[in-house]
């Protein structure tokens, strides 16, 4: 969503990134779900990474439904709206992360996507083990299905593949019913997928385009970025992902390549 809103020319300034659509261009927020849908996106993540206190201020409940609001409409009947909870600092800087006192922030974003109309909740892009479990365990308190989608950051140095595991075992202990890796590059995503099987929870990446020189996305032409993408999610698809998507500057252009690959490999295709 956020890079996807600035290829579009919508402005993503700190601390509220892509939140700040949510005001300046609710309506371009909107045309992104529609065209992810078009696409055949089955799970919707509405645009709540950035709706909190820190990031927006006082309004940041407005903004969280607005964005669940929006979400919906633009998914089709059947699809599945998902509630993002993200670090509530940087999803590159673990160290800044504020551990298990992150609780009641994680709880009260958690409770107004439940109420909003959210059907599961992603906690996602988190390198902190123990904030990403902290976040679980408040989400899953809602009642909804929660994921737990884990980083390795932009140069897969934040994480290895064993701390993942560890880290998406607690995940799981803490209520979480799929784990994911998250915003990893796409070429460096496999040997963290390896490492998520057998958890006993389904499990599958949404990865972002890694470098510009890669041509994965970042502006290359969309069909062969979305091709050499698709390759790679085939590896994670061999390795028993069952949950795939993009991440950053993956557009819908990838997701339809992803959903061509999940129908073809379907038993009855």
């Amino acid at each position: 969503m956020g890079t996807e809103l600035v290829r579009r020319g919508v402005p993503a300034p700190a601390p509220a990134w892509s939140a700040h659509a949510l005001d300046v261009a609710p309506d371009q927020v909107a045309a992104v779900h529609r065209d992810y849908a078009a696409a055949g996106a089955d799970v919707h993540t509405a645009n709540t990474f950035r709706t909190t206190r820190r990031a927006v201020g006082a309004r940041w409940e407005e903004l969280a439904r607005l964005a669940v609001r929006l979400a919906r409409e633009g998914a089709p009947p059947g699809a599945r709206v998902a509630g993002s909870v993200a670090p509530l600092e940087d999803c590159y800087r673990p160290d800044l992360s504020p551990g298990a006192a992150s609780a009641p922030e994680h709880a009260a974003l958690a409770r107004v996507l439940a109420d909003a109309g959210a059907d599961l909740l992603v906690c996602e892009t988190f390198p902190h083990a123990l904030e990403a479990a902290v976040a679980v365990e408040q989400a899953a308190r809602t009642g909804l299905e929660t994921w737990a989608a884990l980083t390795a950051g932009p140069d897969a140095s934040l994480m290895t593949p064993a701390a993942m595991r560890e880290a998406a075992r607690a995940c799981i202990g803490a209520g979480a019913r799929a784990v994911l890796v998250s915003c990893v590059p796409a070429t460096r995503t496999l040997p963290y997928v390896e490492r998520l099987a057998g958890l006993g929870v389904p499990f599958g990446a949404y990865a972002n385009a890694g470098g510009a020189s890669e041509g994965l996305g970042w502006g290359a032409d969309d069909e062969r970025a979305a091709a050499a993408y698709e390759a790679l999610a085939r590896a994670w698809l061999d390795a028993g992902a069952s949950i795939v998507g993009g991440c950053c500057g993956t557009g819908p252009a990838h997701v339809a390549r992803l959903r061509r690959l999940i129908d073809s490999a379907a038993p009855d295709a």
